[in-house]
């Protein structure tokens, strides 16, 4: 089956007699142009498309052949850490301290050993005086050094002040242990204190949505913070990453766009307290103005949306990412209302449960682009003389004909001139309705 039966055609149906094609002019007021508009349901395509951003914001990107790897990556040990797995981090964590006592238990046991403490001293006439009181094996030892790194300090094991080389060790693996403590506390807190951990709470709609917003095509999707804590100085941008040719031949296979977006398609700054929409306004500067929906079921494109902003409650900035590939916007449809204000306790109430959820709404099939060169051409025919040529173009790939011309040759034109039929009609009022029929913000089906 035709994977564009499902959409229908948006054209311009120009009635009048045949006979009167013949060398006439005939004015706009004679003339209407009609657009005819449809619903276009949910579509999806099963071909798997190869994402650089996933919808849960990870990037689909591995580094390989890097060059001494393991050196950078050790000379910047501190975001290592970091970055790694907790499993990993809690097992350099537990190794960190057994190696350092074991370390200084090694260097205890050298000190002990070369000046005879584990020596049996009784039957010497003078009173022995040992560099570390109340060790008697390399277990004790040890002890002593975990004892000594941590400032434990039972009591039983302590230096003394017949070994100066003994004092000297103590002092230097107190100094350590403070510094192991420190820099393993300090990674844990990176850890768990994350901005990345933030963007769960984070949320994006499932699919995109194009429809009208005050009679202008309009790409959106829906923002959404679960906390009650804000992001403040939020704000939000859009790429669209597709493969480009240049002129000189360069193929870029991920050629990044800018896309303007915001609230009102303006300004990319919101006021983050509820699920927001943003809008992208598809104007001629936009990488979708032209393309239909039919295009955009066949294009390979992928649009990566990016919220940025301050958490409210440690200050930390915080990036939350996530796509759209061109099977995940839906044509024809706008997101339900899922703010409503409850009397009984005076608040507004955000239902999560709409928060993916969209309805149908009028909305032309044809691109952005032809739907303005629709619109011009009604606008410019008052107060104009125009030639109807005698055969019809036949409209094809679900375009609005392209009426930005006075006039249309007819010579390739397989229709036949008596198949066509004219009613003459003032252009005006078909503008008008035409005007009516494009859905706003606030229309439903």
């Amino acid at each position: 089956m035709n994977q564009h039966s499902n959409i229908s055609k948006i054209f311009v149906s120009v009635h009048s007699k045949a006979e009167s094609f013949n060398n006439s002019e005939i004015s706009l007021d004679d003339i209407p142009v009609t657009c005819s508009w449809y619903r276009q349901t949910r579509f999806s395509s099963r071909r798997v498309r190869r994402r650089v951003v996933f919808k849960h914001g990870d990037c689909n990107v591995i580094q390989g052949n890097v060059a001494k790897r393991r050196r950078r990556y050790l000379q910047d040990i501190f975001t290592t850490l970091v970055d790694a797995q907790w499993r990993w981090t809690l097992l350099v964590f537990a190794l960190n301290f057994i190696l350092s006592w074991l370390a200084f238990a090694v260097i205890w046991w050298l000190i002990v050993v070369s000046h005879g403490d584990l020596e049996d001293h009784k039957n010497e006439t003078t009173k022995w005086v040992p560099c570390v009181e109340g060790v008697t094996s390399f277990t004790s030892v040890f002890l002593f050094s975990v004892e000594t790194q941590h400032t434990i300090g039972y009591g039983a094991k302590h230096t003394t002040d017949e070994c100066p080389e003994a004092v000297f060790i103590m002092c230097l693996q107190s100094i350590a242990g403070v510094m192991i403590q420190a820099f393993m506390v300090g990674i844990v807190f990176a850890k768990l204190s994350r901005p990345k951990k933030r963007t769960q709470t984070l949320l994006f709609s499932r699919n995109a949505v194009i429809c009208q917003r005050n009679g202008q095509l309009c790409l959106m999707f829906r923002v959404g913070d679960m906390r009650k804590s804000h992001i403040i100085e939020a704000h939000v941008r859009a790429q669209l990453i597709k493969k480009k040719v240049t002129k000189e031949g360069e193929i870029l296979p991920f050629y990044q766009q800018e896309m303007k977006v915001g609230g009102d398609g303006e300004e990319d700054r919101i006021f983050f307290i509820w699920p927001t929409t943003i809008v992208h306004k598809i104007t001629p500067e936009s990488p979708l103005y032209k393309l239909s929906a039919a295009d955009m079921l066949q294009d390979k494109f992928e649009i990566v949306v990016i919220l940025e902003g301050v958490i409210e409650s440690t200050g930390m900035t915080t990036q939350a990412r996530s796509s759209y590939l061109p099977n995940e916007i839906l044509w024809g449809h706008r997101f339900a209302n899922l703010v409503s204000f409850k009397k009984e306790t005076g608040e507004h109430e955000v239902d999560y449960n709409l928060f993916n959820s969209t309805y149908e709404v009028d909305t032309p099939l044809c691109s952005a682009q032809s739907l303005d060169h629709l619109l011009s051409a009604q606008q410019s025919f008052d107060g104009n003389n125009i030639e109807v040529p005698s055969t019809m173009s036949a409209f094809s790939n679900n375009e609005c004909p392209n009426l930005s011309t006075p006039s249309t040759s007819m010579d390739h034109m397989n229709i036949p001139s008596d198949s066509i039929v004219i009613t003459l009609q003032p252009a005006s009022s078909k503008l008008r309705e035409l005007a009516d029929k494009i859905p706003g913000p606030e229309s439903k089906v």
